[in-house]
């Protein structure tokens, strides 16, 4: 009967990075509005659920400059190959009142 080494089960692959989701991140949610901002070190998008008359944060990232260029650059491949497969997306009407956030 062979041997398991056990400690190596866990190892990841030669040239594969193991990614673990966090055991504190519920589920998804949804999102119908961004509102992105940036500084010269960073940039902040606040993901929000907005169904008028009110609404609320569902999640921030911040992150640098460059990681920022190459999730967007991802967005946008992904996109496309979203209308290659199944046609162009027409945008969502934009949401045309003021929103205002509570404490």
């Amino acid at each position: 009967m062979a041997k398991i080494n056990n400690h190596m089960k866990d190892q990841p692959k030669p040239g594969r990075q193991e990614i673990k989701i966090a055991d504190n991140i519920p589920g998804a949610e949804y999102t119908n509005l961004a509102q992105i901002n940036h500084t010269q070190e960073e940039f902040q998008v606040v993901f929000m659920n907005v169904l008028p008359p009110s609404g609320k944060t569902v999640s921030k990232i911040i992150t640098s400059p460059g990681h920022f260029k190459r999730m967007a650059a991802a967005m946008q491949e992904n996109l496309k190959k979203y209308e290659d497969r199944f046609g162009e997306i027409k945008a969502a009407p934009g949401i045309d009142n003021e929103i205002g956030f509570k404490g």
